[in-house]
């Protein structure tokens, strides 16, 4: 479970450090490393001129609570930001949303404890756990974000999970499992959220580093 800081800057740059924490789909499952969300997603900020280390706090198969259980460590390496993108393993388990909930809220108040803007990416339900669970587990992102004032992705997948709606082939954005983005998918998905995440940074370089 080890954390992977990724382009290092000279010591004198004022980079600011974002930390991705997340599951597989953030630590890059099945993947070449360079090929990874964290990673492509530095590349793409730096190449917009941003000066940002990002650290790798994606761990395959972490749950909501193992979030939870780990957030003070992933504060401790002092980041300016975060990215929160947790919840994709209590689905395939069937977690209770309110579960789920708690430990999502748990992560964020120790974020806003430690002055840390957040950057909360959900998914969407499937229809098979009935109509009450996709209701709930959908607008726990929505209200936490609200609750915490964090920047709200509503689903991290957004661009595979847009193609799936009309109905259409995934194959040139899904690995053969048919859960992880291959490259492709990883590029279109960095695409979509990067300008929310230069959001997250500005904030992170709001007012307190202003002259």
């Amino acid at each position: 479970m080890g954390l992977l800081a990724l382009g290092a800057v000279p010591a004198d740059a004022q980079a600011l450090r974002l930390a991705a924490m997340g599951d597989s789909l953030t630590q890059g499952y099945g993947l070449p490393q360079e090929e990874g969300f964290v990673p492509v997603l530095q590349d793409w900020l730096q190449g917009r001129g941003h000066e940002v280390q990002i650290t790798n706090a994606g761990v395959s198969g972490d749950t909501t609570a193992g979030g939870a259980a780990r957030i003070d460590w992933t504060l401790a390496e002092d980041p300016d930001a975060m990215i929160v993108a947790l919840g994709g393993n209590d689905l395939l388990r069937g977690i209770d949303p309110a579960s789920s909930r708690a430990n999502l809220d748990a992560i964020l108040q120790s974020a806003g404890a430690a002055g840390v803007p957040v950057l909360l990416a959900g998914l969407p339900a499937p229809g098979n756990y009935g109509p009450e669970f996709k209701r709930d587990f959908e607008a726990m992102y929505v209200e936490l974000a609200a609750q915490h004032d964090a920047i709200l992705v509503p689903d991290f997948l957004g661009p595979i999970g847009e193609k799936a709606t009309q109905g259409l082939s995934l194959s040139d954005l899904m690995q053969e499992d048919r859960i992880h983005p291959n490259a492709e998918g990883v590029r279109q998905i960095v695409e979509a959220i990067g300008p929310q995440v230069e959001d997250l940074l500005a904030r992170a370089s709001g007012p307190a580093d202003q002259p």
